[in-house]
């Protein structure tokens, strides 16, 4: 099993930043893969992006150059560095790890971007 716990989401205006942050616990793989998706008000969960345990990233289009996916293995923590901040990611923000055929999710950080 793993666990996964979100922190760093908030309120925020427009054009701000914000940094999340998932710790993972318990039996955490070497080889794996971490990533932040996000749900809108309504809408379904999307992809933000991903990181392997040897640092490929992927990106959604809505978020490149804006968001930066990051990891320290040593502490088994992921992180989402945010910018630029717009309306239209408000959303809850979840992580997720995948190893072994296995996904496991946090429960969610809400970030509240204000126009």
């Amino acid at each position: 099993q793993v666990q996964l716990v979100e922190s760093g989401g908030g309120l925020v205006q427009a054009g701000g930043s914000l940094r999340l942050s998932c710790a993972a616990s318990g039996n955490i793989r070497i080889f794996n893969v971490m990533a932040w998706y996000r749900q809108p008000p309504g809408k379904q969960r999307e992809l933000v992006a991903s990181i392997t345990s040897d640092m490929y990233t992927n990106y959604a289009d809505s978020v490149k150059g804006r968001f930066t996916i990051s990891r320290d293995n040593a502490k088994n923590t992921v992180y989402l560095q945010m910018n630029s901040l717009k309306p239209e990611d408000t959303a809850v923000y979840y992580c997720k790890e995948v190893q072994a055929g296995m996904s496991y999710w946090g429960k969610g950080t809400l970030v509240t971007v204000s126009s």
